[in-house]
């Protein structure tokens, strides 16, 4: 062989060798990281696949290693995944992973919660416990029965509603009298029948279009359908004050955290967060010191309706509250929020309004929690935000 032809046959050997490597390490995303394995078993992954995204708390922390088969019948499927070593404190021998969807046609992936403070670390090729998949198929399946007996209800309604008004033509026509009516046992024994039917029929149809709507809000809450919804910012108020206190102590906090609305949501009539990130120094200060409590206070500027600017406060405290929760490890219970509406005074911006997260020390009472609102009543009661404009605006 020439002296040619061994240096081409060299360098066709060393791209190979380089293009193999370059595959090889491309399918290894956690190559260069110092990693530990956990498993979970299902008893159908649906539709998960090998190198899928792991996420922590929302946050990617690692990708499915493998996905194996049982062995035989009635065993599970076994999941094998890598984890990133800086998850190793925040899951916990209580930690659940559970396979989620992102949007209605996106990838899935695997999803682990927190574990609770205190109890076993989790150790490598632990097994941890599991929930089943969400099956779309099925919901939509029972919601198109919901809806066939509905339809069926309404058209017995119809009917029934036709006979009613074919008796009523008659008597409007002068055919008989009321006095027939009454006395003759048979008209009125036909009548009688169409009422209870239509009554009947009315009770089929309301019970219908309960389930539907009881079924149709599981969809509507369900993770498959959950960013068609969080492009609004938030659904409805009904949940707004489920952390909220009525007002703030008179006691100093010992830290704060002040931001314009403007810089931390999309629109100004928007509770929807765009500089997440803002956040974090507040979140790393209540991750990693001790205190008593901490509330989100927000207030609006003085433009636009004084009722939705209010629930307005209510939605984008519960936001960043949701935020905070869902990436710092504290305990959740210490984390308020107050929704102030409409707030005259200083630093809050004129259009859009002002955030602010205080931090209290240990010992300080925490005010009851703002009551739920009644059925038709408005979201809070508007004298409450008066009361804890002066505290709000207190210094550290």
């Amino acid at each position: 062989m020439s002296r040619v032809a061994r240096l081409g046959a060299f360098i066709v050997v060393t791209l190979a060798v380089l293009a193999a490597g370059v595959f090889i390490i491309g399918g290894k995303e956690y190559l260069f990281r110092s990693t530990y394995q956990l498993k979970a078993q299902f008893d159908n992954v649906g539709g998960l696949a090998s190198g899928a995204d792991v996420q922590v708390g929302g946050v990617h922390s690692g990708t499915v290693h493998s996905i194996d088969l049982p062995r035989k019948p009635g065993d599970k499927v076994t999941v094998v995944m890598d984890l990133d070593k800086s998850t190793h404190e925040i899951v916990k021998q209580d930690s659940v992973a559970s396979i989620e969807t992102e949007g209605l046609l996106g990838n899935q992936y695997l999803a682990i919660s927190f574990g609770t403070a205190g109890q076993a670390d989790v150790k490598n090729g632990d097994t941890i416990q599991s929930l089943p998949p969400l099956q779309m198929g099925e919901l939509l399946k029972k919601a198109g029965v919901i809806l066939d007996g509905a339809q069926e209800a309404i058209q017995n309604v119809t009917q029934a509603a036709g006979n009613l008004k074919s008796v009523t033509g008659k008597v409007d026509s002068g055919q008989g009298t009321v006095g027939a009516l009454v006395n003759d046992k048979q008209i009125y024994s036909n009548l009688d029948q169409s009422m209870t039917t239509l009554h009947a029929t009315m009770l089929q149809a309301q019970v219908a279009v309960t389930d539907f709507q009881e079924n149709m809000e599981a969809l509507k809450h369900n993770i498959l359908l959950s960013a068609f919804f969080k492009k609004r910012g938030y659904e409805d108020s009904s949940g707004l004050t489920a952390n909220s206190i009525g007002g703030l102590p008179q006691a100093a906090p010992v830290k704060s955290f002040t931001y314009t609305a403007k810089q931390l949501f999309d629109g100004r009539d928007s509770a929807k967060l765009k500089d997440q990130k803002s956040l974090n120094a507040g979140g790393e200060f209540l991750a990693q010191n001790q205190f008593g409590y901490a509330v989100v206070v927000v207030s609006a500027g003085m433009e636009g309706d004084t009722q939705k600017d209010l629930v307005l406060t209510e939605a984008r405290a519960m936001v960043i509250r949701e935020y905070l929760v869902e990436n710092f490890a504290f305990d959740d219970s210490q984390l308020k929020t107050l929704g102030m509406g409409k707030q005259a005074g200083a630093n809050l911006d004129a259009d859009w309004g002002s955030i602010q997260i205080l931090v209290f020390p240990a010992g300080t009472e925490i005010p009851p929690n703002k009551p739920a609102p009644a059925v038709g009543s408005s979201t809070t009661d508007s004298s409450k935000p008066a009361q804890a404009t002066a505290a709000s605006t207190q210094k550290p």
